[in-house]
């Protein structure tokens, strides 16, 4: 067992706090550290911190600003093995998942280290005689982000980077399940150079997550999570006065037409749909299959899964690890006899998995003949269950999806192009993909749903992450001529 800090002003800190919460190894089910939840005092401690360095990092150069990020780009690169076995070890999600996940996260450091060109404002000359008018975005102060336990390192990557980037000073409050990487990241910062404060990390619970809504020094804060406490962290944060954008739930369907290669639609809605176990927003939890797609699909379903390996993610061979605790393994068991109840077709039951020891595991599960009115359609479940829903029509199926009240991802899989492109208009769901099963944009697009997938309007990294870290100032200046311009024979 080892303690877990802060991290405030450059180096570890205990806090003051006497709760704290246990870390586990999914795959074992043992108890590996022990995180301190942060008191209100220790939230403000690391405010003071940030908003001390915000003074001289807002006024350091660009140029400046993107050499450290640069620094912080290769020594990324250097451990990533290293931040990759932390997430294993405290998420679960095997090793080629994890080394993914690192991968993704750096790609919006490569984005950042574009800030001078980012953060350029416009210039109009003579908007009247003698004036100019020009445009300056300037950092917020002090930002926060609120991450989640199923991307440790990328999620807080799609964040810090443009925020530190753009000038601003930074605090992570990551999740208690696996917060070893947060702390492993800060190390890292401090190597490229990064002034003390600029980056902090506050490990705990809601009373951190409060006072970082609350604080009045705290400018903006961002939020990946469940819609439920999306919801409420949109809400409490602009009561506040605060920026915030807040990422909710998701339940993403992929559309399958009857002309659609069934063997690439069946090797994408696996790797899709169980991929991290399925712990992941962008997981494919629904697939509405078009006429009669299904007949040919499901079988190909149950094939791949009777293949899938489950078991430890630090080993070889292993396709998919357990859950992040038992209570949520357990908890998806009970979404599983719902669906049975409900009268779902269990095509394959991963409760019946045997893997040695005692770790948090459930294997994939597959529904057929899924209807709206189920939980297992309904509710986000977080876990590797795939349910098939049967759709007459294309329109029948275009309908269902737009019904949902999240609006994460979907995906359609066609060979038809006329499809594809009424169907990329069509469809009220914020990311799309066209034979692609998880349509996540790279770092230079931005990421976000609609409807209860996204509060707020502001969307994470590329363009619309650095306008969220920034505002804008507009100048309008005119210059009286100067005893020198005279004398030069300049005109009055």
């Amino acid at each position: 067992m080892h303690c877990l800090n802060h991290w405030i002003a450059g180096r570890r800190d205990n806090g003051a706090s006497d709760r704290s919460g246990t870390v586990y190894n999914p795959a074992s089910g043992e108890a590996t550290g022990e995180v301190p939840f942060a008191t209100a005092a220790d939230v403000d401690r690391a405010v003071a911190a940030a908003a001390r360095a915000f003074e001289s990092w807002s006024r350091t150069g660009l140029n400046k600003r993107a050499t450290i990020l640069f620094a912080f780009r290769e020594l990324v690169r250097q451990r990533a093995d290293d931040l990759a076995r932390l997430i294993v070890s405290e998420h679960g999600k095997v090793l080629a998942d994890a080394r993914g996940e690192v991968q993704r996260g750096l790609e919006v450091v490569d984005f950042a280290c574009g800030i001078p060109q980012l953060i350029k404002g416009e210039f109009s000359e003579n908007v009247s005689a003698g004036v100019d008018s020009y445009s300056l975005r300037q950092p917020l102060g002090v930002v926060a982000g609120i991450t989640p336990f199923n991307f440790p390192v990328m999620v807080p990557m799609w964040m810090f980077p443009i925020a530190i980037a753009a000038g601003n000073s930074f605090i992570l409050k990551p999740s208690e399940r696996d917060p070893s990487p947060a702390l492993l990241l800060a190390e890292l910062w401090g190597e490229a150079g990064l002034p003390n404060g600029v980056f902090n990390v506050v490990q705990g619970d809601r009373v951190a997550v409060e006072r970082l809504l609350e604080h009045p020094d705290v400018a903006a804060v961002s939020f990946v999570g469940s819609t439920p406490v999306a919801r409420q962290i949109y809400e409490r944060g602009t009561r506040h006065g605060k920026r915030v954008q807040a990422l909710g739930g998701a339940k993403n369907h992929m559309v399958v037409l009857p002309d659609a290669d069934l063997e690439l639609a069946a090797d994408s809605a696996v790797n899709a749909a169980f991929g991290s176990s399925g712990q992941r927003c962008m997981a494919i939890s629904v697939l509405v299959a078009v006429g009669d797609a299904a007949e040919r699909l499901v079988p190909l379903l149950r094939e791949r899964l009777a293949a899938i390996h489950v078991g430890d993610g630090m080993e070889p061979n292993i396709d998919m690890g357990p859950l992040v605790t038992r209570q949520h393994r357990d908890r998806v068991r009970q979404y599983v006899e719902e669906g049975v109840t409900a009268g779902a077709t269990l095509v394959a039951d991963g409760r019946s998995i045997d893997v040695e020891g005692d770790g948090f595991f459930l294997g994939p599960c597959l529904f057929d003949h899924v209807t709206p009115q189920m939980s297992i359609y309904r509710d986000e479940i977080f876990g590797p269950v795939l349910s098939v829903v049967r759709a007459p029509s294309y329109d029948e199926a275009i309908a269902l999806v737009n019904a949902s009240p999240y609006a994460n991802g979907v995906a359609l899989f066609t060979s038809d192009g006329g499809a594809a492109r009424r169907f990329q208009s069509e469809i009220q769901v914020g990311m799309v993909g066209i034979n692609v099963p998880i349509p996540v944009p790279m770092a230079y697009y931005s990421f976000g749903g609609w409807k209860d997938s996204l509060f707020g309007d502001a969307h994470v990294h590329g363009a619309e992450g650095v306008k969220f870290y920034t505002r804008a100032k507009v100048v309008t200046a005119r210059w009286p001529q100067s005893s020198v311009g005279k004398n030069l024979g300049f005109p009055s």
